[in-house]
């Protein structure tokens, strides 16, 4: 049944012209939407689901260009036995001693958790970044039927990585591949410092095999460019180029903080893309962001940190005012951006038919000049009052449809205290 959207504001994601209207939203992944003027599609009225949306605001819903399903159970987590120092020992201490700990059923709930605070947040398409080494084989089928019975979609990933030697790397690899053989995914890598030519050849292989991406992290913290520069005698990006990773427009780059000039040169005239993440990176004291040379391909993502995207573009803006060259409108380009990085790529899940409806009342008219202000300054996740994912409601009036949430997020805290538990946190 399709969906009839009433009396509404909407405003095109991309081009920013508001349009008076009512809006027939078809069924279906990649569906279509139609703008009615007039009161067309009146006459059909009793075939459709009607959501009045008088006084509101309707607009494409929002995607996440990097994020971690993994770490959804880490929030209010104990600390571990030992302060982290740095950033490759806050790897040590806390991410690599929780992604050995998972088991099937905490990345299931792990993956539930996620796609609820996405989807509330008006979030419909979600770029994950996966690694759980203990259980590896069949971990992407869990987190995708997870997104699936939310309602978000989805472009997924292992991340291979011969931290945990050669078979669990071989084993990432596998994943990947079996996972690609039917599905939409890109091939996951950690780091260059975690890993080798070897894994890093053959995740290249699987590339081209498979017409896909590389998604890994870049020069997140100044120890992968150290490493690089120690073990292959040259730079991260550099090592990346021999090896084809910036070739493919499918390919993100992860965090990008500490490159120099030439790299961002490079990069900036690859088609490849840059994945920011400020709050990540201001929480592991890492850096900031710069986007100088590395040309339009920036996209946002939340690195695992949370599901609202509203919230991430205006970490990158207020940051970016001391560290970046960014303003009202670039902010909110990187915030957009991800739907022609899918779009570009031919992936689906991301058509016409997503939406979100905002319930957003300003003290100041809302028009095409001044919206990106409105968006940095008012706009929020609290506003978002209905979510459309392929023609299908999600949320309605800001409550979960497709799933009882309070039940899942009841199970997922069960979860996490044993996976805290496993880890020694407790």
């Amino acid at each position: 049944m399709a969906i009839l959207l009433k009396n509404t504001t909407f405003i095109h994601w991309d081009t920013l012209d508001f349009e008076a209207c009512d809006i027939l939203v078809e069924e279906g992944k990649d569906g279509n939407m139609q703008l009615l003027k007039d009161g067309a599609g009146q006459q059909d009225i009793k075939k459709h689901t009607v959501l009045d949306c008088k006084g509101k605001l309707v607009t494409k819903s929002f995607g996440s260009g990097h994020h971690h399903v993994y770490s959804a159970l880490a929030r209010g987590m104990p600390p571990p036995p030992r302060k982290p120092q740095d950033f490759t020992e806050i790897l040590q201490y806390i991410w690599w001693t929780l992604d050995p700990n998972l088991d099937e059923e905490s990345i299931r709930y792990s993956a539930l958790a996620t796609a609820i605070a996405a989807a509330r947040a008006g979030t419909t398409f979600v770029i994950d970044h996966h690694a759980s080494p203990n259980c590896i084989e069949g971990s992407l089928d869990i987190i995708a039927e997870a997104f699936d019975q939310v309602g978000v979609n989805h472009l997924l990933c292992y991340e291979a990585t011969d931290r945990g030697g050669k078979e669990r790397a071989e084993k990432g690899l596998q994943e990947t591949e079996r996972y690609l053989q039917k599905n939409q995914g890109l091939v996951g890598l950690h780091a260059s410092f975690t890993v080798e030519s070897d894994t890093l050849n053959k995740a290249i292989e699987l590339m081209q095999k498979y017409d896909s991406g590389i998604h890994m992290h870049v020069a997140e913290g100044r120890y992968d460019q150290e490493h690089c520069l120690q073990t292959y005698y040259q730079q991260v990006t550099h090592r990346l180029n021999e090896a084809g990773v910036l070739d493919s427009s499918k390919t993100i780059l992860v965090h990008g903080l500490h490159l120099d000039a030439r790299e961002r040169k490079m990069i900036g005239k690859k088609p490849c893309w840059i994945a920011e993440n400020m709050e990540s990176n201001l929480k592991n004291k890492v850096g900031t962001f710069k986007g100088d040379g590395l040309g339009k391909n920036i996209m946002l993502g939340t690195d695992g940190m949370h599901s609202d995207m509203i919230r991430s573009a205006k970490a990158a803006f207020f940051t970016g005012q001391i560290s970046d060259t960014i303003d009202f409108d670039s902010a909110y380009q990187r915030f957009r951006n991800i739907h022609k990085y899918l779009n570009s790529n031919g992936f689906s899940g991301d058509g016409e038919n997503n939406l979100v409806v905002l319930d957003y009342e300003s003290p100041t008219e809302v028009t095409k000049k001044n919206f990106t202000g409105h968006f940095i300054f008012g706009l929020d996740s609290s506003h978002v009052k209905h979510v459309i994912s392929n023609g299908r409601i999600l949320v309605k009036n800001r409550e979960l449809q497709t799933l009882d949430a309070p039940a899942v997020l009841e199970e997922a805290q069960k979860q996490a205290r044993r996976l805290w538990k496993k880890m020694g946190h407790l």
